[in-house]
């Protein structure tokens, strides 16, 4: 029953991959995107990966498809003209020989591993007690992985910093997104303020269990975003405007302390990011507590979107 549930999911998965590519339509294809990231999570739990699995409904299928969302509703405009204009046949010839050659190449590559293919698994299970970390996750991201996981918040920080460029010039420095006002007795402030601190409690608390079980920094940043922007929509809040100085510090302040972490083990255990002895633990710990706050403004100040309204 539960591998016909599996062949099943899979070839769903596949069937809404294929669909989301082909859509002509911007936002019915980001629905697809949305749907597919959601079906992902499913399969990541069936493997037993509870943290890519919250990791992929959080930012992949929630974030990520937030901003597809956001991004063809503003393509809207645009998206009814540009489908008049088809590609001439030696352009569509073109590109599907290009995309036949892509996949040929993959599989050849993929045909041509090893078997077995090499792993470090074995090395991982024997030093990762020495991390004094109980969740693996945790401990492969931030020991074995840490430079990986370095980049991926800077990246995100380039990313805001994208989404800031598309600011006007009269506006910029000043408050992301428009100023949301709804009916203060209204269901959505009704939610707002009934959910927030039920999901802060429970976005703290992923974050603070990812040590030992499943959970983490970007699980628990995510929920913590996502409780900040319902209360924006719902008119309990603002965004705060961009060139506010504590919101840029605090915004480089993980990625710095991360750095700085990755200096220490310079000094003292030979190596960038390397943890001394005895001290891997609480050192993680302290780039976690870093990076939640950094984690947590970027997500929510990238799906605000870029300054809208002048500073006051």
């Amino acid at each position: 029953m539960i591998d016909a549930l599996n062949a099943g999911l899979a070839l769903l998965i596949l069937a809404l991959a294929i669909w989301t590519v082909l859509a002509r339509d911007t936002f019915a294809a980001t629905v697809g995107f949305v749907a597919y990231g959601l079906l992902l999570t499913l399969v990541w739990m069936q493997l037993h990966g509870i943290d890519v699995a919250l990791t992929e409904a959080a930012i992949g299928g929630g974030l990520t498809g937030a901003l597809l969302i956001h991004a063809a509703n503003r393509l809207r405009k645009t998206e009814a003209a540009a489908r008049t204009e088809r590609p001439g046949v030696p352009t569509r010839i073109a590109a599907a020989l290009a995309a036949v050659c892509v996949t040929v190449a993959l599989a050849a590559a993929v045909l041509a591993l090893p078997y077995p293919a090499p792993t470090l698994a074995p090395a991982t299970a024997a030093n990762i007690a020495a991390t004094g970390v109980g969740n693996p996750i945790t401990a492969v991201l931030l020991a074995f992985r840490a430079m990986d996981t370095l980049l991926e918040a800077i990246v995100l920080l380039f990313a805001l910093i994208g989404v800031w460029s598309l600011a006007p010039d009269r506006v910029w420095g000043g408050y992301p997104g428009p100023l949301h006002q709804t009916d203060p007795n209204g269901i959505l402030a009704y939610l707002a303020r009934v959910l927030t601190p039920l999901g802060v409690v429970v976005g703290v608390y992923i974050f603070w269990i990812g040590a030992d079980l499943p959970g983490g920094k970007f699980q628990g940043a995510t929920i913590l975003a996502a409780m900040w922007l319902l209360a924006v929509k719902a008119g309990l809040a603002d965004a705060p405007p961009i060139s506010r100085t504590w919101l840029r510090v605090a915004l480089v302040a993980g990625p710095a302390v991360f750095i700085a972490v990755g200096a220490v083990g310079v000094a003292i255990a030979g190596a960038f990011l390397a943890y001394p002895e005895g001290l891997a633990k609480p050192l993680i710990l302290v780039i976690e507590i870093a990076l939640l706050p950094s984690l947590a403004l970027m997500l929510a100040l990238m799906l605000a979107g870029a300054p809208e309204r002048a500073a006051k």
